[in-house]
This record gives C-alpha cells, structure tokens and sequence, in this order.
C-alpha cells in the first residue's frame, strides 16, 4: 500500500451549501464536539447565505435561536439536534442522512407572544416570548396581581407566587410545572396559569382564545414587586403587563415526521 492511499480513501465532504442549509451551535462541550463531526462530514452554508439553520444544543439553546432572528427580523426554519438535556424542542442527534431528514422533515409554525411592561418607575419594554410570559414574585411576600382580559377586569386579585400566560408550544414547560394544561398545538388557545396561588385558593387558572389580550396590574407593587420573564428575559419591579399573540410574525421548527412537537405534547398527556 503507498503512502498516499489513506488519503485517497477520504470523502469530500457532503455538501448543504447548496441547499443553503447553515450550523449553529451551543457552547457546551457536547455541542461542540457534534459540530466538529458535521462539519467533517458536510459543508454548511455561511450564516449570510443561510436559508435553513441546523441547531445543536438543548432548549435553552433553541430558545435562544429562535429570539436571535425574532430580534433579527427574518425568522429562518430551524432544525434542532439535541444535545442538551430535555430536548423537547429538538430532533435526535444523528450524524447521518442529515439532508434527507431535513427534506422529508414536517414544518411546524408557531406564533410567539408580545409581552408589553411597564415598570414601576415609568420605563417601556417590549419582548417576545415562545414559551411563556410569568410573573413571579421577587420577595418573600406573595405578589398580589389583578388580571384584565379583552379590557375587562376577570380577577380583581390573584394572592400568588405568580402567574403564568403559555403558548401550545409552551404549555408543557413551567405552565406543566405548575400544573397548568397541557394545550395541543393547533389548539388557538393560551393557558393562564397562577403560580402557587393562595387566593382565591381554587382558581386554577384559565384556558383563553389565543386572540385574547391578558393585562396584569401589580397591586401594591413597591411593597411587593413582581419580575416579569419573557422566557430567558427578565425585566423587574413590573406595575403592568399586556400579552398577546403575536400573528404577525411567526417561527418554523422542522422535524423528523415521527418526532414532530405537535405529536409529542399530544402524547405528553399521557406521561406517567
């Protein structure tokens, strides 16, 4: 055998360049030790010229991506590869047959939430949300939350450790934590959910048409200040917060049609 035959039996790598498919990855050792092996085996778009992004990480790092192009402002389909922890939001990680699974994979779209605050010191954010929004209390003492919906006051006080507002696609995160429903995804509905309610003590929240607006008022709101959390983004010392679906802008999740989310949180309903 001549020197030059392991050489010869290398593979140029596969290439996704030309489907423009590009590579993310969290900064876990785990992620990164699974680009090193994409990247031996298929070319990937640059991120410039990326039209479909594949993503290696857990939820968190799904989360993530998906805030970056909401903030970007061209929202690309996602294929996510688990290599965190749950990986709820992601596919198997497989090193093979990347490009047949991403054309055969079914498109899942989903609406994130617009959450408006008003602080207590008369400051404006606006973020979006994909899981939830939750309130949540900052100190010992119970937050005490007045709940508007469509405008219309539904509950003059929630005694709480706080309350959360859940997509479908959320709705088996920390709405399922704290008891809330679980929501199949072509639902059109929102879950309110109260976090360790103490009164009323037998509210155990709501299910809402996903074109309803939920607005928050912080009672008593310097002596029992309340955070606002838009999944990974908090804003503190909150006195109102308006959600609501936001229709028009929307994000599209790809997965192995015998993976797909709305499939998986059917089925988490039957979770023991």
């Amino acid at each position: 055998m001549s020197a030059d035959a392991p050489h010869a039996r290398k593979t140029a790598p596969i290439d996704l360049a030309d489907m423009k498919i590009g590579l993310l990855a969290s900064h876990t050792d785990v992620a990164k030790a699974a680009e090193a092996l994409l990247r031996r085996r298929y070319r990937f778009a640059d991120d410039g010229h990326a039209e479909i992004l594949v993503a290696l990480g857990g939820d968190g790092f799904m989360l993530q991506t998906l805030h970056a192009m909401l903030e970007g402002g061209r929202p690309k389909p996602v294929f996510g590869m688990n290599r965190g922890t749950v990986g709820f939001l992601m596919n198997d990680w497989r090193l093979d047959r990347l490009s047949e699974r991403i054309a055969s994979a079914k498109a899942i779209r989903v609406a994130p939430l617009e959450m408006r605050v008003t602080t207590v010191g008369g400051k404006t954010f606006t973020h979006a949300a994909i899981n939830e929004v939750s309130l949540l209390r900052e100190t010992r003492q119970t937050a005490k939350i007045e709940i508007s919906v469509n405008g219309r006051v539904a509950l003059p006080e929630l005694a709480c450790d706080g309350v959360l507002v859940a997509t479908p696609a959320g709705s088996t995160a920390y709405n399922l934590s704290a008891r809330g429903p679980i929501l199949p995804l072509a639902s059109k509905v929102l879950a309110l959910t109260p976090i360790s309610p103490f009164r009323p003590r037998r509210w155990s929240g709501a299910i809402l048409p996903d074109d309803t607006a939920v607005c928050f008022t912080i009672l008593e709101a310097n002596n029992r200040p309340v955070s606002a959390v838009a999944d990974q983004i908090e804003v503190r010392d909150v006195a109102r917060v308006e959600v609501r679906l936001d229709r028009e802008r929307s994000l599209t999740l790809l997965f192995d049609p015998e993976h797909a989310l709305d499939e998986r949180i059917a089925m988490e309903q039957f979770a023991t």
